[in-house]
C-alpha cells in the first residue's frame, strides 16, 4: 500500500535579491545532449521544476546545471529530481512537462525513482510510474514479494489499467508467458446501443477499443496486430472466460466494477500453472442495473488479506490525465459523501 503524496504548497520562482546572489549548488552529468534534453525546448522543463519547487535553475554548459534557491531542502529536492529525470533520459524515456510535475510530486520519496518502478516493454515503449501510488503498483505487478493476483482499483486516470497491460505485454514479449488474456465485462455505460450490426467480433470490438489502444501504446501498431493474429494476445469479453483454465498466462480483468459476484468468481478461477491475474477497476463507476451488487466491491471485501493477493488503491493524488481530471474526480467524491449525510440523516 503506498501513501498519498505530500501535498506541497505552490511555489513561485525566487527572485533574486540585489547585490547578493542566492544560494546555490551544481550539479554535473556527463552528457550534454541528454542535459539539452532535460531542459526542453525553450527551457519548459526547468520552467515546471521552479514553478513547482521554488528554485532557480540554469544550465551554463558542459552538462552542468545550477540550482538556486533561499531553502536548502528546496535545492536538494530539485538535485533529487534532476537526477531521476536524467537516468530516465539515459534508459530511453523521454522527458516532458507533466513528467517533470510528476517526479516533483514524488521528490520526498526516493524509492519512487527507482528503476523497479519503470515498465520497458521489449521492442516497445517504456513506462515510468509518475506518483508513488503508481511506483507502489508497478513494484507489486513485478512480483517483488510473489503475489500471483493483483487487485488495481481507483478513479479514472490513474493508469491502473495502462500499466498492467504494458506489464503484460513485456512479460508477453520476453517469453515469460505463453499468452496475454485481457477481458472485460461487456455492459453499456448506462447507454442502450440495441441491436449492432456485424458478426460476433464486430458486436464486441466496440466494448474492447480500450484494450486494443493500450495495447498499442505498449506494443506499436505492429506487433500488437502480430501477436493478435498469432493467437498470443487475446482480448475478449468476461463471458467468454467460462469453462476455461488459463495456463502460462498473464490474464487483466478490466473494468471489473461492471462484473457480477457470480462472474467475478467464475474468472479469478481461471488462473492456471504459471499464470498471474490483474483484476482492474473504479468501484464508484459501476454501470450494472440499478440494485444488483458489484462483483468488485465483494471479492475486495472477502479477498483482504489472503496471502499471495495483492490490493492496491489508488486516490485521485494518483489520476495523470488531464489536471482537470483529478478536480472532477474530487468534486464526485465530495458529492458522493454529501448524498451519503442526507441518506443517513
Amino acid at each position: 500500500m503506498s501513501r498519498s503524496p505530500k501535498s506541497r504548497p505552490p511555489a513561485s520562482r525566487p527572485p533574486a535579491r540585489e547585490g547578493r546572489r542566492l544560494p546555490a549548488e551544481t550539479v554535473h552529468f556527463d552528457d550534454a545532449a541528454l542535459v539539452r534534453a532535460l531542459a526542453g525546448p525553450g527551457h519548459e522543463n526547468f520552467a515546471v521544476l521552479e514553478a513547482e519547487l521554488g528554485v532557480r535553475v540554469e544550465a551554463p554548459g558542459g552538462g552542468q546545471i545550477q540550482i538556486m534557491g533561499e531553502e536548502a531542502r528546496a535545492r536538494i529536492d530539485a538535485s533529487r529530481v534532476l537526477h531521476a529525470l536524467y537516468a530516465r533520459l539515459s534508459e530511453g524515456l523521454s522527458i516532458d512537462p507533466p513528467a517533470v510535475r510528476a517526479a516533483c510530486r514524488m521528490a520526498d520519496d526516493p524509492a519512487a525513482e527507482a528503476i523497479d518502478a519503470i515498465i520497458r516493454v521489449p521492442r516497445g515503449a517504456s513506462f515510468a510510474a509518475r506518483t508513488d501510488g503508481q511506483a507502489s503498483y508497478v513494484r507489486a505487478l513485478k512480483n517483488a514479494l510473489g503475489y500471483d493476483m493483483v487487485f488495481g482499483v481507483g478513479p479514472a486516470g490513474t493508469g491502473k489499467t495502462l500499466l498492467a497491460v504494458a506489464y503484460g505485454a513485456g512479460q508477453l514479449a520476453e517469453g515469460a508467458v505463453e499468452r496475454l488474456v485481457i477481458t472485460r465485462p461487456a455492459v453499456e455505460a448506462g447507454e442502450r446501443l440495441g441491436f449492432l450490426p456485424g458478426d460476433l467480433t464486430e458486436k464486441i470490438d466496440p466494448y474492447l477499443l480500450p484494450i486494443w489502444d493500450a495495447l498499442r501504446d505498449a506494443l506499436g501498431q505492429r506487433l500488437s496486430e502480430k501477436y493478435r493474429e498469432e493467437g498470443r494476445v487475446e482480448v475478449a469479453p468476461l463471458a467468454f472466460m467460462r469453462g476455461r483454465t488459463l495456463n502460462k498466462a498473464f490474464v487483466i480483468v478490466d473494468e471489473a466494477q461492471n462484473a457480477t459476484i457470480p462472474q467475478m468468481r467464475m474468472v479469478l478461477t481461471r488462473l492456471g500453472e504459471g499464470s498471474r491475474m490483474v483484476v482492474t477497476g473504479d468501484p464508484t463507476q459501476t454501470d450494472l442495473r440499478r440494485g444488483e451488487p458489484s462483483g468488485l466491491a465483494h471479492a475486495l471485501g472477502i479477498l483482504t488479506g489472503e496471502p499471495r493477493i495483492a490490493i492496491h488503491r489508488f486516490t485521485r493524488s494518483d489520476v495523470v490525465r488531464h489536471g482537470l481530471v483529478a478536480r472532477i474526480v474530487h468534486a464526485y467524491e465530495r458529492d458522493d459523501e454529501r448524498r451519503e449525510t442526507d441518506r443517513a440523516s
